[in-house]
């Protein structure tokens, strides 16, 4: 499956996310690509919203990991963006997340590549300046 969806400001990006969040199974992995500032963490806070998550949601980037076990899933949130080298995910035990019996949400997956399972849904999320500040794409991707 393929599918785009364009948004026009942060919160079409978050309700989009949201709606995500409010359908996504156990054992789901989201890829979520993008540039620095494109709406990453934007895009969080709505899936995990979906999730019924209500604690604030920032990016785990120092922490690599962070989780959340209120919601009606456990959301397990991963910024790999300072990963220098694949071995360090094992230092977190990422199977135990990766194919547990919650969601997976990994910002920059293209540092893991060798990690990531098989089946997964890719995001990315793109801007364009011509079409406007607040203007991104969404592409979403079935593996």
């Amino acid at each position: 499956m393929k599918e785009e969806h364009i948004t026009y400001s942060p919160e079409e990006t978050r309700v989009y996310a949201k709606k995500l969040g409010a359908s996504i199974e156990p054992g789901s992995v989201i890829c979520l690509e993008g540039d620095l500032g494109v709406g990453k963490t934007v895009f969080a806070q709505g899936f995990a919203e979906g999730l019924e998550i209500h604690e604030p949601i920032n990016s785990p980037t120092f922490t690599i990991v962070c989780v959340y076990d209120e919601g009606r899933l456990p959301l397990y949130h991963f910024d790999c963006y300072r990963i220098g080298d694949e071995s360090e995910m094992d230092e977190i035990g990422y199977e135990d997340y990766f194919y547990g019996d919650g969601v997976c949400l990994i910002e920059w997956p293209s540092m893991i590549p060798d990690l990531l399972p098989k089946h997964r849904i890719l995001i990315e999320i793109q801007k364009n300046l011509e079409e406007g500040l607040d203007y991104r794409k969404i592409t979403r991707k079935d593996l």
